[in-house]
């Protein structure tokens, strides 16, 4: 179908350019994310656990993505809009607190890049229309995810389930794929971590993984479609073994240390949807 275009086409950089731009400033936020989330999630479970025990609340203040402002976890000291401007403000500090000069996290600025570039990176290889537009929300979601991952271990329904929702929404009409693929490749993506999983705990008493993998790996089939789920599965087993091979031998890990498996269904849900059927073709000419 004809593509929509949200950008006027005076140039072929222009989009690009916005793009990174808006993906910097979306970055800052997705740093938000990334922190309150979680705290968020445990700050409603000690609520709910002392409701219903009939004690009274441990969390009555509001807390959510927007309220309060950021401030140092140190110090308190509020963040202002001058030293919340992405990257640069970071680097004006020194990578510390402009009050107590504590050392600020280098993933900050790491994930206000990495949004910029990915997201100059989404319109430049799909245009500014809706496909291109589309993307956008897929890897913002998808960076929120893997941090929270790799910090908790925890996928939360608040990230995955949207991004399994927007998927077949954005199928209606085939954007990516025919709406049957999408749907198909929900069902599937669920079903096959969820079968993994089971076999594994029957075969060893233990978990191999989280339900928010499964429901993650729904959410890149609702996406993507069942042909992608394949070079997904292939790619994010390969890497996870290597790192996780790494870790133990290199990093003295523990084998018992679970490791998450989100940040490498998000990054082979990435290279899938940029190169898919290179992928694909290449996985089906190896068999």
């Amino acid at each position: 179908m004809p593509d929509l275009i949200l950008f006027a086409p005076s140039s072929s950089l222009l989009p690009t350019v916005i793009a990174g731009i808006v993906g910097l400033l979306i970055g800052s936020f997705l740093n938000v994310v990334i922190h309150r989330v979680p705290k968020m999630m445990q700050r409603e479970s000690d609520n709910y656990v002392a409701s219903e025990s009939g004690k009274p609340l441990p969390h009555e203040d509001r807390y959510n993505l927007l309220v309060p402002r950021s401030c140092c976890p140190k110090c308190n000291h509020q963040i202002t809009a001058l030293q919340n401007i992405p990257v640069i403000s970071y680097a004006i500090l020194g990578g510390k607190c402009s009050n107590c000069k504590t050392p600020i996290s280098i993933r900050y600025p790491i994930v206000e890049l990495l949004s910029g570039l990915l997201s100059a990176l989404m319109i430049w290889h799909f245009g500014s229309g809706l496909m291109g537009i589309g993307t956008l929300v897929f890897v913002y979601l998808l960076i929120a995810m893997t941090f929270i991952d790799a910090d908790t271990q925890l996928l939360p329904d608040d990230l995955t389930l949207p991004l399994l929702w927007l998927g077949l929404l954005i199928n209606l009409n085939g954007t990516f794929v025919p709406l049957s693929d999408a749907l198909i490749g929900a069902i599937a993506g669920y079903m096959s971590l969820w079968s993994i999983y089971w076999l594994f705990k029957l075969l060893t008493g233990k978990e191999g993984m989280g339900y928010g993998d499964f429901k993650l790996l729904a959410a890149l089939g609702a996406w993507l479609g069942w042909q992608m789920l394949p070079v997904i599965i292939l790619l994010s087993s390969a890497v996870g073994a290597v790192v996780g091979i790494a870790l133990i031998v290199l990093a003295k890990r523990g084998r018992n240390i679970p490791i998450p498996f989100g940040p490498y269904l998000a990054a082979a849900g990435l290279l899938a949807l940029l190169y898919g059927p290179t992928l694909t073709q290449t996985y089906f000419d190896f068999l």
